[in-house]
């Protein structure tokens, strides 16, 4: 009697060894929250109590204003993990393997270009001249303090570092990520680009029909 022949298991993918870091702007998500409210407010009280077109106004102006409020603060974000970056900016998605990344820029806006010289903004990680300032008077105490034989009154954690802006230290660790990561097999591939149709639909509809409304009179 024949046995049936045992056939080796298929080789399993390997697990990243840590979940999307995810990096977003706190100071937009509580900017966007407030303004959301606000217009549901207004936009809702004018559908509910508004007389003659001012329902079809509100609707129009909460379509169009609605998802581009939406667009520029709750939706930005990057996602890194070990084989790619995800940039989610207002209106476009940006998957760049690890492998396709060339450079990181920080300058008056953070940036990342691919090889072949395509640029990219990095909308969730925005630029703070205040910030910047304020952690090179930090850093400059701290020097200070180190020369004088002392101790800096607020050091940077261990001492391993400059101390950074947090869009600063954000565009560091990247960085850090890219050197890391961009010569690994998993990493390889090609860059992708998809547009957020879930946002320029809704906001295409409400410009279209306050148009409309407004060449009516």
């Amino acid at each position: 009697m024949t046995t049936p022949d045992h056939q080796p298991p298929a080789p399993e993918t390997p697990e990243p060894q840590f979940k999307d870091r995810v990096y977003r702007s706190p100071s937009g998500v509580a900017g966007g929250v407030l303004l959301l409210a606000i217009a549901g407010w207004l936009g809702i009280d004018a559908l509910v109590t508004g007389e003659g077109r001012a329902p079809w106004l509100a609707l129009a102006t909460l379509l169009l204003l609605v998802p581009l409020v939406a667009a520029f603060t709750l939706r930005p974000a990057v996602y890194a993990n070990e084989e790619r970056l995800r940039i989610r900016n207002p209106f476009r998605v940006i998957v760049l393997p690890w492998g396709t990344v060339e450079a990181f820029r920080s300058g008056y806006s953070n940036e990342v270009l691919d090889q072949a010289g395509t640029k990219y903004q990095v909308w969730a990680v925005p630029v703070s001249l205040r910030a910047r300032k304020r952690a090179a008077r930090k850093e400059d105490r701290g020097d200070a303090a180190r020369t004088r034989g002392g101790q800096p009154r607020h050091p940077s954690p261990a001492h391993n570092g400059p101390v950074r802006a947090q869009s600063d230290q954000t565009m560091h660790e990247l960085r850090e990520l890219m050197d890391a990561r961009g010569k690994d097999p998993r990493a390889q591939g090609e860059v992708s680009v998809r547009w957020a149709y879930e946002i320029v639909g809704p906001a295409a509809a409400g410009a279209v029909l306050l148009a409309i409304l407004l060449a009516v009179g």
